[in-house]
């Protein structure tokens, strides 16, 4: 596997299993201290952060398992689901504004184009064609 592919991976998947930890574990604090929406359930960030570390998993089995033959998620997959999920996020904050402070909407933006630019970096690069 090329350098470049094993890092972009290595990225992806740590940036991944980053978010998906912190909302699995989704304390109450956390949402204050982030200044995001509040919610009356753990529920949904809770199963939104078990997919996001299965992705982030994926990801990281596909970077170091390669060599070994054991598949995980590829960058193509990688890029569909950063394309949607910012995208998705992108279309929340310009259409639908919060009542969160300006904190909340620093970590969000942030968020959504950390996403993106990883997804654009990963089709820049045509890391995720056949060769």
């Amino acid at each position: 596997m090329k350098t470049k592919h094993k890092t972009l991976l290595l990225v992806d998947g740590a940036v991944n299993l980053a978010l998906g930890v912190v909302l699995l574990l989704f304390p109450a604090g956390v949402v204050d201290l982030l200044g995001l929406p509040p919610t009356s359930t753990t529920f949904y960030p809770s199963i939104l952060g078990a997919v996001l570390m299965g992705i982030g998993l994926a990801l990281l089995v596909e970077c170091f398992g390669a060599d070994r033959g054991v598949r995980g998620l590829g960058l193509g997959g990688a890029i569909a689901i950063n394309v949607c999920g910012a995208g998705a996020l992108l279309v929340w904050l310009l259409v639908d504004p919060f009542d969160i402070p300006a904190r909340g909407y620093a970590v969000l933006w942030t968020v959504a184009i950390l996403v993106l630019v990883i997804a654009g970096v990963e089709l820049f690069t045509k890391s995720w064609r056949c060769t």
